[in-house]
């Protein structure tokens, strides 16, 4: 048997209203907070926001820096937030590079190679000019100063005992004399003298006449040389029956 009844519509005052969207409100920061302890474990946490029980599209745009962070890590260890210690000696890591608008990351640009093969980096310690390819060379050792030469040593000349012939006159006579230069430098000049005796039929020496001839020069250091002179006196003082000897001389050289 079918009654009829009375259907009850009920009507919300704004008031109810407001009550309800705080009690909402409340269960929504309840969740987050319960997300944030869960997520402070070692395998991180992550809270969707959003609101509990409403409908409509919801804002839910950073209104800060983004960072990106991938959510699987590297295989055989956990994932190292940024920003924390990487290494022992405190160095902090600086992550997989600055963020981008569209989600992606910047390369980071290797350091190029210098012409040494060397990494052309800043490193703390490196020198001036170092690394560049260039070589530089050790500036050579000054000359020694050289020893100052010594003078050459002064001509020293030597001669022989005169070698006699008879000439085509009986006043005339040829005369052969040798030199040697044992000296450092060169005869010049200079000159000879002869020492021509006027011999009588007996062998008396009657007189002594002296000439004068050219040297043969130059005469070279350490040169040797003969040089043959024809000495011939006036005919009146060798007379019919006398002849002349060429016994002695004397040089005078520079």
């Amino acid at each position: 048997m079918l009654r009829h009844g009375t259907l009850r519509t009920t009507t919300w005052s704004p008031g109810r209203r407001r009550a309800l969207a705080g009690a909402s409100a409340a269960v929504v920061c309840l969740g987050a907070a319960l997300g944030a302890c869960a997520g402070s474990g070692g395998g991180g946490g992550y809270v969707a926001v959003g609101g509990a029980g409403r409908t409509g599209p919801v804002d839910a745009s950073p209104t800060g820096s983004v960072t990106m962070i991938p959510l699987d890590g590297p295989k055989g260890g956990g994932t190292t937030p940024p920003g924390s210690t990487g290494s022992p000696s405190g160095a902090t890591d600086s992550g997989p590079g600055p963020a981008q608008a569209d989600g992606g990351s910047v390369p980071s640009t290797p350091d190029q190679p210098s012409p040494t093969g060397t990494s052309t980096g800043s490193g703390a310690g490196a020198s001036p000019g170092a690394g560049d390819g260039r070589t530089t060379t050790a500036p050579a050792p000054p000359d020694p100063t050289p020893a100052p030469t010594a003078p050459p040593a002064p001509a020293v000349l030597s001669w022989g005992e005169p070698v006699t012939a008879d000439g085509d006159q009986r006043w005339c006579q040829k005369v052969t004399v040798g030199f040697r230069n044992s000296g450092g430098t060169a005869v010049r000049s200079g000159s000879v003298t002869f020492g021509t005796h006027v011999i009588g039929a007996l062998g008396i020496d009657w007189s002594t006449v002296r000439t004068s001839e050219a040297l043969p020069v130059p005469i070279g250091a350490g040169a040797r040389t003969d040089h043959t002179w024809t000495v011939c006196l006036d005919a009146w003082r060798v007379p019919l029956g006398m002849h002349i000897e060429t016994r002695d001389l004397s040089v005078q050289w520079k």
